[in-house]
C-alpha cells in the first residue's frame, strides 16, 4: 500500500470518527432550557440531569418556544423578536436563522417534518418555511372584518391530513391552513367562536382544537374530523357568580392535562383547576388551587396533574392525585417557577425558577428533589420526545 492510499484510509477514519463521535450520543435523552434574558438555551441530558452546551445569540427569548424535527436532532426556537432559530442539538449549534417578523408568539412543525409555520402579533399573520433550509414559502395574513385589520395570530398546532391549526385574537376566529401545496395554502375560517381567543391546545389524538377565550368564561370546540359541523362553545358560564379574581398571566392551554376521561383546565380568573369529562366536554369537579394557574401539566401515565401559578404565588408547585381529585402536595422550587417538563416515562420533572437561576429535577414518586442545573433566568423547558407527538 503506498503513502497515498495509507493517507487517503486515515483521513477517512478521521471523518467517519467525526461523525461518529458527533452522532454517538442519540438525541432522545436531550433537550433544550430556553436563558429568557440572555439570548441563549442549553442543551441539556436528562439522565446525566446535567448541562451540555449553551448556544447564544438566539435573540429576544423572553416568550420563547420550541418544537423539533422528526428525527429529534434540530430545534426550532421560536423568539419574542420574530426571530426563527434552526438550532443542531447534536452539533450544539445554529445551523439557521431568520428574523421574519416584528413579535412571534410561537410555532409549529409538520407532520411529515418538512414545514415549520409560525404565528405572528406584529404585523399578525402565519408564515410557512421549509424546515431544512428555512427559506419562506408562503404567508398567510390574518386580515379581517371590512377595514383590513390583522389580528394577533396566537394557538397554533399541527394538524392531521397537512394542516395548521391557529386563532385570531381581536378577530374571533380559528383558521384552518391545508399545506398540501405550501406555496399555495388554503384557508378555511371559522367566524364568531367567542370573544378573544387568547391560546389553544389539540388533543394528542389531533381529533379537538380546542380554544381558550379571554372575553367571556368558556372554550371553543373545533372538530378536526368534521369541520363542517363548525365550532361550538363548551364549559359556558363556568365562572358565573362566582368572585371574579385579577388575571396577572394568561394561563397556558397547550401545557394541558388528558387522564384518562378526564381533562385538566386552568380557570381563567380564579383559583381552581377544572376537570372536564373529554367526551361530554362538561364540568364534573372544580378543585381548589393557591394561585391562578398557568400550566397544568399530566404525568405521562395520567396519575398526576402539576400545576404552576401567575405572580405572585408564583414560587409554588401543586400536585393533584388524579384518581382522589384533590391535592396531594405542594413544592417550592424557587423564586418564579415558569415552566414544567416531564421526561417521557413521566419519573421526573424538571422545573424552571426563573429568579432563582436554576431549574430543579424531581422525582414525580416521592417529590424528592434529585438534582439543580444553574441556569440563566430559565423560562421553557422542552424534550425532544416532543417531537414524536401532535400539537407540540
Amino acid at each position: 500500500m503506498g503513502r497515498t492510499e495509507r493517507t487517503l484510509i486515515a483521513s477517512a477514519a478521521l471523518v467517519l470518527c467525526g461523525c461518529a463521535s458527533l452522532g454517538a450520543q442519540g438525541t432522545d435523552d436531550l433537550g433544550v432550557v430556553i436563558e429568557r434574558a440572555t439570548g441563549s438555551v442549553q442543551v441539556v441530558d436528562q439522565a446525566k440531569r446535567a448541562s451540555l452546551a449553551r448556544i447564544e445569540g438566539l435573540g429576544d427569548l423572553s416568550h420563547a418556544a420550541i418544537v423539533y424535527s422528526r428525527d429529534a436532532r434540530y430545534a426550532y426556537v421560536f423568539g419574542r423578536d420574530g426571530g426563527l432559530s434552526k438550532i443542531d442539538i447534536a452539533a450544539r449549534k445554529t445551523v439557521a436563522r431568520t428574523v421574519q417578523a416584528g413579535n412571534s408568539i410561537g410555532g409549529a412543525i409538520s407532520k411529515d417534518g418538512r414545514l415549520v409555520a409560525v404565528a405572528n402579533y406584529e404585523p399578525g399573520g402565519v408564515k410557512i418555511f421549509d424546515a431544512a433550509t428555512l427559506e419562506l414559502l408562503s404567508e398567510i395574513p390574518s386580515t379581517y372584518g371590512t377595514a383590513g385589520k390583522r389580528a394577533k395570530v396566537v394557538g397554533i398546532a399541527d394538524a392531521p391530513g397537512g394542516k395548521f391549526v391557529f386563532s385570531l385574537f381581536e378577530a374571533d376566529e380559528i383558521w384552518v391552513a391545508d399545506v398540501a401545496d405550501p406555496r399555495h395554502p388554503v384557508v378555511r375560517k371559522f367566524g364568531n367562536v367567542g370573544r378573544e381567543p387568547y391560546d389553544a391546545l389539540i388533543t394528542p389524538d389531533g381529533r379537538y382544537y380546542i380554544a381558550g377565550l379571554f372575553g367571556e368564561d368558556g372554550l371553543a370546540l373545533l372538530d378536526m374530523q368534521n369541520l363542517d359541523a363548525g365550532p361550538r362553545r363548551i364549559l359556558e358560564g363556568y365562572g358565573r357568580g362566582g368572585e371574579r379574581l385579577p388575571v396577572y398571566k394568561m394561563p397556558h392551554l397547550r401545557g394541558w392535562a388528558i387522564a384518562g376521561d378526564y381533562a385538566f383546565l386552568p380557570a381563567i380568573g380564579k383559583h381552581a383547576v377544572l376537570v372536564v369529562n373529554r367526551h361530554s366536554w362538561k364540568e364534573v369537579a372544580e378543585i381548589p388551587v393557591q394561585g391562578q394557574p398557568v400550566f397544568v401539566m399530566a404525568r405521562p401515565d395520567g396519575r398526576q396533574v402539576w400545576v404552576n401559578f401567575a405572580y405572585p404565588r408564583n414560587s409554588v408547585v401543586q400536585v393533584i392525585d388524579v384518581a382522589a381529585l384533590k391535592l396531594v402536595e405542594s413544592l417550592e422550587p424557587g423564586k418564579t417557577v415558569l415552566h414544567m417538563e416531564f421526561t417521557a416515562r413521566g419519573d421526573e420533572v424538571w422545573i424552571s425558577a426563573r429568579d432563582s437561576n436554576r431549574v430543579v429535577v424531581y422525582d414525580t414518586s416521592d417529590f424528592r428533589k434529585l438534582a439543580e442545573l444553574p441556569a440563566q433566568s430559565p423560562s421553557g423547558i422542552f424534550f425532544t420526545w416532543r417531537a414524536r407527538r401532535i400539537g407540540l
